[in-house]
């Protein structure tokens, strides 16, 4: 499995058991899909990159991942407050990242948009990890 790919599902699977994420965001609307609208709230498993992380062996890569956060709402309070639970959730410990090891994994960036239309709030969240081969 790719790295890109393996830490996606592991993220989905934290997000997913974290209560304090599906308080906020039914586990049902954590999900990866290319349309519009997404669900009323959502997060969406978005774009992602690998990288190599410049050991000799070349058997490690740093993986970002972006996560789009949707909510109806004329303002931003609730993307980040979504935004804050999913921070905590992997900040909460060690992602379970198959044929991985993951060395470190943490929220390295979060931006707050407001959409077009007006009545929607988007959270851009970036999660970047180090992963090794198993």
């Amino acid at each position: 499995m790719s790295a890109d790919h393996a830490l996606q599902t592991a993220i989905r699977a934290r997000l997913v058991a974290t209560a304090a994420v599906t308080d906020l965001v039914p586990a049902s609307s954590i999900l990866d899909r290319n349309a519009r609208p997404a669900p009323d709230p959502a997060i969406i498993l978005g774009e992602g990159q690998s990288v190599d992380a410049g050991r000799i062996d070349r058997k490690a890569c740093r993986v970002y991942a972006t996560l789009h956060v949707w909510k109806k709402e004329t303002g931003l309070s609730g993307v980040k407050q979504i935004a804050g639970a999913i921070r905590t959730a992997i900040h909460a410990g060690r992602l379970d990242v198959t044929g991985w090891q993951c060395g470190d994994a943490f929220v390295s960036d979060m931006r707050f948009l407001r959409d077009p239309d007006g009545e929607t709030a988007h959270g851009v969240v970036t999660i970047e990890a180090l992963l090794s081969e198993a």
